[in-house]
């Protein structure tokens, strides 16, 4: 069950390892996957107390409220905490001076936090383990690879092209709206069925075209130098 969890960290992991043009130390990369795990006890604890204060500690109950959940209770900390990390590894990280760097770290931290989150999901699934675990591997794990790659990309331009403030603000806004839009859909199925079975193919049409603007940012600065 944990190396079904594990999969298809590992596999996007490798992927991203080696479209890197000058692949970076893996005792820095290992440092910043760890990292990204680390924060998962943090986040659940401030998502615990955002759904207290949003919620009163209950579910919503309506898609409104499913809305504001995954956009204030999930996306927001939980991108927020990996931007903080991120930042954290890269300010004096002596090996971030090429484009690509930024997607590769921000990919090690998003797939750290992907990981404890999908082992927590695969061993809590009971008897369906199998189904969940390969859902999860097709949707859940890959958005928090795309939502890091986005970041990442934006955390490049950043540091390397532009340092304006619309450009500071895209590193934190365009990962929460992607993982908001993701989770919206995901969790509309838990208030409404008829909306949650439209919105599943609509979350399938929407993970397609997120890993194509993922790969289209990977594609840019893997070329740049």
């Amino acid at each position: 069950m944990i190396m079904a969890a594990l999969l298809p960290v590992i596999v996007l992991g490798l992927y991203i390892y080696y479209r890197d043009p000058v692949p970076e130390p893996a005792s820095w990369l290992l440092r910043s996957f760890f990292a990204g795990v680390a924060i998962c006890i943090p986040v659940a604890f401030a998502e615990l107390w955002l759904l207290h204060v949003f919620f009163a500690g209950g579910a919503p109950h309506t898609l409104f409220g499913t809305t504001a959940q995954a956009f204030l209770v999930a996306a927001v900390p939980e991108e927020a905490a990996k931007l903080l990390v991120l930042w954290l590894i890269l300010r004096r990280n002596p090996y971030f001076d090429e484009h690509f760097d930024g997607i590769v770290y921000a990919v090690c931290v998003g797939l750290g936090f992907a990981a404890i989150e999908n082992v927590g999901y695969v061993l809590q699934s009971g008897e369906g383990w199998l189904t969940v675990a390969v859902m999860r591997a097709l949707l859940a794990v890959p958005g928090h690879y795309a939502f890091a790659i986005i970041m990442g990309y934006y955390y490049s331009i950043y540091h390397f092209v532009s340092r304006t403030p619309a450009t500071a603000l895209k590193m934190l806004l365009m990962p929460v709206l992607a993982h908001g839009v993701y989770d919206a859909l995901a969790m509309s199925g838990s208030v409404d069925p008829v909306a949650g079975g439209i919105s599943f193919f609509v979350l399938i049409y929407f993970c397609y075209k997120l890993q194509k603007a993922a790969q289209k940012r990977v594609a840019e600065l893997a070329n740049k130098r």
